[in-house]
């Protein structure tokens, strides 16, 4: 497999995680503090969206798997289709509509929509991986390229929105040395927002929209040119797709991948939570309001600069061995709640962005692992790649839905009121507990699962030989 291969599908996946990332670090506090809808409706905005991309999975999956071969493959066309809705739903999430009373289901509706499209086109484009080379160290490369392209969409997506919505995120009626009575009117005094404002920052979200709508076609032009799809190199002309309802109960059953989805579904919920809150406990919690979205770059940087690292780690040591890379930034997130320093919150940033690397590359380069022990246990049958893919991302999409509807209730329980200068104990302490001890306790409980996970790389090679040779 060329590197120019591997770089076109690399690039052809950024898109969706140039957009994901603005959404994930900053659709949340947009919603609050821009659109002013309350944080119950925020909260259903976000989990009605993830649940909406989830539940596209499996049926994507069904799709995808009765799909016929084309002269650009069988899974190119979902992502071609796919792209032009995605580009509008997208833009129009980030669209301040004039109507106030039904802001809330405008971006239920839009959030819906742009998760079910960008579902289509990663269903058929993760599971594009298995029809790019049968050697197991090209498709590791290829995913590694990948994922280090899909780092720097994430930290492109957030660097833009981050500096573009630093300043309408920060109260200049607010004093940098507050009141020590906390029941005092500077504590519930709310930042009323100019009309002008609102206009110019609506403006400025339909460019940053644009932008990344152009990014997508872009990618996907890339991909279309640079990538050829080919067909499935270990079956029989008499083998028969594997029906997709009988394929998913089979993939349940198959014990490799009940680890492996249960271990990072739990491991993927950490992080939203992290990525959805940082933000917020920034500028809420720990008086850092002035370097978030440069703290959010500096997450981004080390994750893209460190997913190379991890596939020289896996390579050497195994992938079971590398995931423990992950549990990193757990102590470094607690010492932040409990001792907010600029120079911490820096450091906590970079550690954070190599786990994050780690949990980005290593579910997806197992994944193929997995399949290639089914296949080798299900030598005449076809076609259950997609099903794997889907039900996998249903599963973590779900999971880290429930996780950031549940974190969102919890600050509504607390009294979390948008816009006023400072937020107060319980919230506080809301947002330490959703940064710091949650996520530290789902990623110790889904490193526990994974140490069960069978799959090593002695049995690995073993698998590959026995593929070789049915081949």
């Amino acid at each position: 497999l060329s590197i120019c291969s591997k770089l076109c599908y690399a690039i052809g996946g950024a898109p969706n995680q140039v957009a994901g990332s603005a959404a994930a670090f900053f659709l949340q506090i947009y919603l609050l503090d821009i659109a002013h809808i309350t944080l119950f409706f925020a909260s259903l905005v976000l989990f009605i969206g993830k649940a909406s991309g989830a539940f596209t999975d499996p049926v994507a999956g069904f799709f995808i798997s009765k799909s016929r071969w084309t002269r650009i493959g069988r899974l190119m066309p979902w992502m071609l289709a796919c792209t032009p809705f995605t580009v509008v739903s997208y833009f129009f999430m980030w669209y301040l509509p004039p109507f106030v009373s039904g802001r809330a289901a405008w971006y239920v509706t839009f959030n819906c929509l742009f998760q079910a499209m960008t579902t289509l086109f990663q269903v058929p484009y993760s599971a594009l991986t298995m029809f790019l080379s049968t050697d197991q160290k090209d498709r590791d490369s290829a995913t590694a390229y990948r994922m280090t392209m899909e780092v720097l969409g994430t930290l492109i997506g957030a660097a833009l929105q981050g500096q573009i919505v630093a300043s309408a995120h920060v109260s200049h009626h607010c004093t940098v040395n507050p009141p020590v009575n906390k029941t005092d009117s500077w504590h519930d005094t709310t930042s009323i927002p100019d009309p002008s404002d609102i206009l110019s920052h609506q403006v400025i979200y339909m460019i940053a929209a644009g932008v990344i709508g152009g990014v997508y076609l872009l990618g996907i032009v890339v991909l279309f040119l640079g990538v050829k799809e080919k067909d499935d190199p270990y079956a029989l002309s008499s083998d028969r797709a594997i029906p997709f309802f009988k394929g998913l109960g089979l993939t349940m059953k198959h014990g490799p991948y009940v680890k492996l989805t249960a271990s990072f579904l739990l491991i993927s919920t950490a992080v939203q939570l992290e990525q959805s809150n940082f933000v917020l406990f920034c500028t809420q919690a720990s008086g850092l309001h002035n370097h978030f979205q440069y703290l959010v770059v500096t997450i981004l940087v080390s994750a893209a600069v460190s997913v190379p690292f991890w596939q020289k780690i896996l390579q050497r040591f195994g992938k079971k061995c590398a995931a423990c890379g992950i549990s990193w930034m757990i102590p470094f997130a607690v010492m932040l709640v409990t001792i907010p320093n600029l120079i911490l919150a820096y450091l906590v940033a970079f550690i954070s962005g190599l786990s994050i690397a780690a949990s980005l590359l290593l579910p997806w380069s197992m994944l193929p692992d997995v399949v290639d022990n089914f296949r080798l246990q299900n030598p005449h049958g076809k076609g259950q790649e997609t099903i794997f893919y889907s039900s996998y991302v249903f599963f973590t999409k779900m999971s880290a839905g429930i996780g950031l509807g549940i974190s969102a209730a919890g600050l509504e329980f607390t009294g979390y009121k948008p816009g006023i200068c400072r937020q107060s104990d319980d919230v506080i302490l809301t947002l330490k507990i959703l940064i710091g001890a949650v996520p530290g306790i789902l990623i110790f409980m889904g490193l526990f699962i994974l140490f069960f996970y069978p799959i090593t790389e002695q049995s690995r090679k073993e698998t590959k030989l026995a593929l070789e040779e049915l081949r």
